[in-house]
């Protein structure tokens, strides 16, 4: 496992002010204050992962590991920086459902290497069912193994026992995790972009549109979307809004203010609206199926743990374990969506022009509500889902309604 460092010290001076032993150590002295003031600028963090069997058991359970960490070759009385103890709980864990892992992070320790351990602790009363039978320490506690993955075999497994090293605490968040592929998902989600604007821009060029105008106003109201997108997250988590400016997006807020603008746009340009809307459908939701892989493997929007058959191994960034897959579950909705939206471009007239992408909006809703159920974080609201739910159906059934009322091109 690896660690993260801190500034020297800088040196004495005596009363005057003036740097002792002469110019030498007075250019001295200036580089350490340097050095001092550009580490407390970038403090330094690890992060250590470990894993244990889930056990066998038949009522969920929670357990407490606790990383303990001492910086190697410190020696005497340790500083603050020198050593830590962390403990991460995890709540409703699984029997059953096979091997866990646990990653985690601590911040503002000196630079170096060091030796990190983890061990479960075994409140009273736990069930001998949940533990396995080697590598006890005092008071019952298991120590665990270090943690490392597999890709080829897509399974956790013991990794090496080495020191741990110390890295800018913010890149903490792109060390290896187990089944998580840091920057995966800006790339996955630019990708997705990629192939949105293209198959638009076709689509578009197809109606005999101008693909210029059309795709600038895109452009725009996808920069705006993004803003959307954070100011919605950051709604949703007002009681850690620091954080939440540094990392998360929404999709919700992504879709309603990249509609907007587009709307706005759109009008403003004297453009036909529903026609563009409809040649937009499948362009949005194919990338919203490439951008979704992107939060499966960076971790993000996960599910459940369960041990269900159908459960695939992957994280949330800090416990990694079989989970429903609501990620690859709404990338195939999006993707269902995304070809049925194309197909009825391509093949059929709608008879009042925007329904084909209300239609696809109102059905992506609706799949998503169902899917938000079945994450790991729980829900705010408890109207908020089935009213959001209860308006998409109607909206879908108007919508395919209007669009039956259209004569199939293939006929005409």
């Amino acid at each position: 496992m690896k660690a993260v460092a801190s500034p020297p010290m800088g040196v004495s001076r005596p009363v005057d002010g003036r740097p002792v032993g002469g110019r030498r150590d007075a250019r001295r002295s200036r580089r350490i204050d340097t050095r001092a003031a550009e580490v407390d600028l970038y403090p330094q963090g690890l992060a250590a992962s470990a894993w244990f069997d889930s056990g066998s058991g038949s009522h969920p359970y929670t357990a407490t590991i606790r990383f303990s960490g001492r910086r190697v070759g410190a020696t005497g009385r340790l500083g603050a920086g020198d050593s830590f103890v962390r403990d991460e709980i995890i709540e409703e864990i699984i029997p059953a459902a096979g091997p866990m892992s646990i990653t985690t992070r601590v911040c503002d320790v000196n630079p170096g290497e060091w030796s990190v351990t983890a061990e479960m602790l075994h409140p009273a009363g736990t069930p001998k069912s949940t533990r396995q039978s080697t590598r006890l320490g005092a008071r019952g506690s298991q120590y665990l193994f270090p943690a490392a993955w597999s890709w080829r075999r897509w399974a956790v497994s013991t990794g090496t026992a080495r020191p741990v090293k110390t890295r800018w605490a913010p890149l903490t968040n792109l060390a290896r995790i187990p089944a998580v592929i840091p920057g995966s998902w800006p790339g996955l989600v630019l990708l997705g972009v990629v192939v949105g604007l293209t198959l638009q821009s076709m689509l578009i060029g197809r109606a005999h549109l101008d693909v210029g105008r059309v795709l600038a106003t895109t452009i725009v109201a996808s920069v705006v979307g993004l803003v959307g997108a954070k100011a919605w997250y950051v709604a949703l988590n007002l009681s850690g809004w620091r954080e939440a400016l540094r990392v998360g997006l929404c999709i919700q807020g992504f879709l309603i203010g990249a509609l907007a603008v587009s709307l706005g746009g759109l009008f403003l340009l004297r453009l036909p609206i529903g026609q563009i809307l409809d040649a937009t459908a499948p362009a949005l939701f194919f990338g919203v199926a490439i951008g979704r892989l992107g939060c499966f493997f960076t971790g993000c929007c996960a599910g459940r743990q369960s041990a269900s058959r159908w459960a695939i191994w992957s994280s949330d960034r800090r416990v990694g374990a079989r989970r429903i897959p609501t990620q690859l579950l709404e990338s195939q909705a999006a993707l269902g969506i995304g070809v049925t939206a194309l197909l009825a471009e391509i093949y059929s007239r709608p008879a009042v022009p925007g329904t084909i992408f209300l239609a696809s909006f109102a059905a992506y809703t609706l799949c998503r509500q169902g899917l938000l159920r079945l994450r790991g974080e729980a829900r705010r609201s408890a109207l908020g889902g089935p009213i959001t739910a209860a308006v998409a159906a109607i909206v879908l059934v108007a919508s395919l309604s209007s669009m039956y009322l259209g004569v199939p091109r293939a006929f005409l």
